[in-house]
């Protein structure tokens, strides 16, 4: 009898364990922002202690490669394999959809939208596994993140290594794909469940970015995206809402309070919750390459974008649980 109930407990505690493992990787995630800070911390640590020629070594080494993050970066495809991405993209799980052909001749500007708290769909499509090469053979994902974060001693090799650049659209053979979070960390002060805000009316950057290099513009949207954490209510005009907004400023990144769920318990903690992410992918808009576009071009080719970007929302929202009556909201 008492072997009979070991074994049976062995065999409970076994038949979830690729779940725990599974929950347990996602508490990289909340903690994403810290791991710069801690990086940070470990190089004054080294300065200040017996090892400050190590941290000499690497400002010497941070000086002469610091334009490799605007030339393609140094992605490791054995960093961007790591088996802990496969338990992260399952766990939501996180889907990549294709409505067009992205032709390897051009590069691409993929506008991503929403930022949410932690841009998970872009991070888990464009920054792990094979998905993106598999729907798009061809053509090289570089996931474009803020230039401060470059500046990181050893968080920027990290970083490097998983696909994230600050810049790279200057390939002229094309094959290049970059995804830029259109809406920034402004946008994801916005992150609640069932939120289709999108900061993109004064964001007109990406667009004559495109110009410059004839970059092709492709609208992305991810489903489910803002459907991950919930936030301290913090309405436009409210106490924290100004605090956040000023504390962005200065840093140049935002500090969204949320919460969603536990490792063991789902009432409460930093995990995100399970829900599917859909990153559908939009048909191109063609754009000659102008070095020098007028504000009226700029604003033409935004507004065909809102337009794209409208439409490819409307015609996949019923597919993934956004009722009829509920549309976008730019502002």
């Amino acid at each position: 009898m008492f072997w009979s109930c070991l074994v049976h407990v062995l065999g409970q505690s076994l038949s979830t364990l690729p779940r725990l493992l599974r929950d347990s990787c996602l508490l990289w995630f909340p903690f994403l922002s810290l791991v710069a800070e801690f990086c940070c911390g470990f190089f004054v640590i080294l300065i200040l202690g017996n090892f400050w020629f190590l941290a000499v070594l690497y400002l010497l080494w941070l000086y002469l490669d610091w334009e490799t993050p605007c030339t393609g970066g140094r992605r490791s495809q054995w960093v961007r394999s790591w088996t802990v991405w496969k338990y992260f993209r399952e766990y939501f799980p996180i889907h990549l959809i294709k409505t067009s052909d992205l032709s390897p001749n051009h590069n691409y500007l993929l506008g991503f939208h929403p930022h949410g708290v932690l841009v998970a769909g872009a991070f888990g499509n464009f920054c792990t596994g094979p998905s993106f090469k598999n729907l798009f053979p061809g053509l090289t994902p570089y996931l474009h993140i803020m230039p401060i974060w470059f500046g990181c001693p050893f968080f920027r090799e990290y970083i490097m290594s998983a696909g994230s650049v600050s810049y790279v659209l200057n390939n002229e053979g094309g094959g290049h794909a970059s995804i830029i979070v259109i809406g920034g960390a402004e946008e994801s002060l916005n992150a609640h469940p069932g939120s289709l805000t999108l900061n993109i009316l004064k964001r007109k950057g990406f667009i004559k970015m495109a110009l410059k290099h004839g970059a092709h513009l492709v609208p992305v949207f991810s489903f489910g995206e803002n459907e991950l954490f919930k936030q301290v209510a913090n309405p436009k005009g409210s106490w924290l809402r100004n605090v956040q907004e000023k504390l962005q400023k200065i840093m140049g990144f935002a500090l969204p309070l949320f919460h969603a769920r536990g490792v063991f318990q789902y009432s409460f903690g930093l995990i995100p919750y399970r829900q599917p992410i859909h990153t559908v992918v939009g048909s191109p808009i063609p754009v000659k390459r102008n070095l020098n576009p007028t504000t009226e071009e700029i604003e033409q080719l935004h507004a065909l974008y809102l337009q794209k970007l409208r439409k490819l929302f409307e015609e996949h929202k019923s597919n993934y649980g956004i009722p009829e009556h509920k549309s976008l909201i730019f502002e």
